[in-house]
């Protein structure tokens, strides 16, 4: 075996990561050839992101919808009060803070509501999803695209101290569609808003997701795990359920009859209460807003604060955060009808 010494200089800082045996060279060179798609740089996206990355994974594209807020830097470990002060969204803060980490991944942040319109553009060229969302009909849409174009995918998902992750392997392993039949509707599950999070549950699922990222990326796809992981860290439980013969015991619409309707724009909805927070997101599809022009037109109306990613309106007891791509993030009400007024209100239709 080399000396670490006589190493290419580009596998330098991957030296005691290339001493496990089961990785070694050749699977660090294959992460380095290989690209990965996060959906989500909340708490887990966070996680993941600065694990792929400082793994050398060649391309990190990362994806998310939403700004960087005091109440994230209990568990999202990529971001800090500055970011927060310069009112960033958190793919553009992930990536100014992950490029000084590590300069030789191509990491490409993407600030968007992941969508039916938008998802098979973000896949492109990508050989893993990884699961940083916090709503199932994300997930359920992820699923809808791995399993259309065979991309592996891996769920992770937290809640409290409890959380769970599963491999997919479309093809291979059982769908996130063969364990649920359908998207729990909204109201009917429990969100990290009324039941909490702890962060030392948020380190373990994405921990776990990222080395079946890792597995899957270093040509190491034997090692993947075929069982669901449920871990209870309050109650010090860890249980393994095996999923394996899953595929074949249920009649799965997506795994066996190639039917997507999430990919189809035909399930899901245009507005979220956002877990974790007094918001709501509204969003308007082929939408495009001149945040300059914008923020001219509110001159005198509140606060307000523009930037190339968003415009932050405060006024009342809202704070309305506009981007772009049309959509608005409506700060001080869970109602979506209430939203809804507000924008209709400030911004208008």
């Amino acid at each position: 075996m080399p000396s670490d010494a006589d190493r290419p200089g580009d596998l330098q800082r991957y030296v005691r990561q290339m001493r496990y045996p089961p990785l070694g060279e050749e699977g660090q060179r294959r992460l380095a050839a290989s690209r990965a798609l996060i959906c989500g740089c909340g708490a887990l996206g966070s996680v993941l992101a600065n694990t792929l990355v400082r793994s050398g994974v060649g391309m990190v594209r990362i994806a998310d919808r939403d700004f960087v807020e005091t109440s994230n830097l209990q568990r999202q470990m990529l971001f800090d009060e500055d970011d927060v002060a310069a009112q960033l969204p958190k793919a553009i803060a992930a990536a100014e803070r992950l490029r000084r980490v590590n300069s030789e991944v191509s990491i490409e942040p993407v600030v968007i509501d992941v969508d039916h319109a938008n998802i098979e553009s973000l896949c492109e060229g990508v050989h893993v999803i990884v699961d940083g969302t916090d709503n199932f009909e994300t997930r359920f849409l992820i699923n809808d695209v791995a399993v259309k174009h065979g991309l592996p995918w891996v769920y992770g998902g937290c809640l409290g101290a409890e959380g769970q992750t599963m491999t997919i392997l479309p093809g291979e392993t059982p769908c996130l569609r063969c364990l649920m039949q359908e998207c729990p509707p909204p109201g009917t599950t429990p969100t990290c808003e009324t039941a909490g999070i702890l962060a030392p549950i948020v380190n373990v699922i994405a921990s776990v997701e990222a080395i079946e990222a890792i597995k899957i990326l270093s040509g190491n796809r034997d090692a993947v795990s075929r069982q669901l992981s449920v871990f209870e860290l309050w109650d010090n439980r860890v249980r393994q359920v095996d999923v394996s013969t899953l595929r074949e015991q249920v009649d799965c619409p997506t795994c066996k009859r190639n039917e997507f309707p999430w990919l189809a724009g035909k399930a899901g909805g245009h507005t979220a209460v956002l877990c974790g927070r007094n918001a709501v997101q509204l969003t308007h599809p082929g939408s495009t807003v001149s945040l300059d022009e914008l923020a001219r037109q509110l001159a005198g109306v509140g606060e307000v604060h523009c930037n190339p990613f968003l415009l932050r309106l405060t006024v009342e007891d809202y704070e309305i955060t506009v981007f772009p791509d049309g959509r608005a993030i409506i700060g001080g009400t869970d109602d979506v009808a209430a939203a809804r007024a507000v924008y209709a209100q400030y911004i208008g239709n």
